[in-house]
């Protein structure tokens, strides 16, 4: 059996040299493509949060902001599942019931 010797790579270098790299331009883009979106859930999530989290303190919601909806259950899966059950491939933003909105610790 033979073993393989893993390569060592540079620190700062490229894991995959052979995919192209994206331009500053491009990253920038993204960014703020992210950022957007983030902020379309946000809303979502800000006008939503007052009536859920009197009965459904701590659970997940799921938000998908090009039709508005969201989805909440007590676990992730549950959401989840009933996320893409409507929304195969959208982007969806999981955020929980509670005072800051975060899913996990930070």
């Amino acid at each position: 059996m033979t073993q393989e010797i893993p390569k060592k790579v540079p620190l700062g270098s490229k894991i995959d040299p052979s995919r192209p790299s994206l331009s500053p331009e491009e990253i920038a883009r993204i960014e703020a493509e992210e950022e957007e979106f983030g902020r379309r859930c946000r809303a979502i999530f800000d006008r939503v949060y007052p009536e859920l989290v009197k009965e459904h303190y701590d659970w997940f919601i799921l938000i998908e902001p090009n039709s508005g909806k969201y989805f909440i259950a007590p676990s992730h899966e549950a959401a989840l599942q009933k996320a893409r059950q409507k929304h195969p491939k959208a982007d969806i933003l999981a955020m929980r019931l509670n005072e800051t909105g975060t899913c996990g610790r930070i």
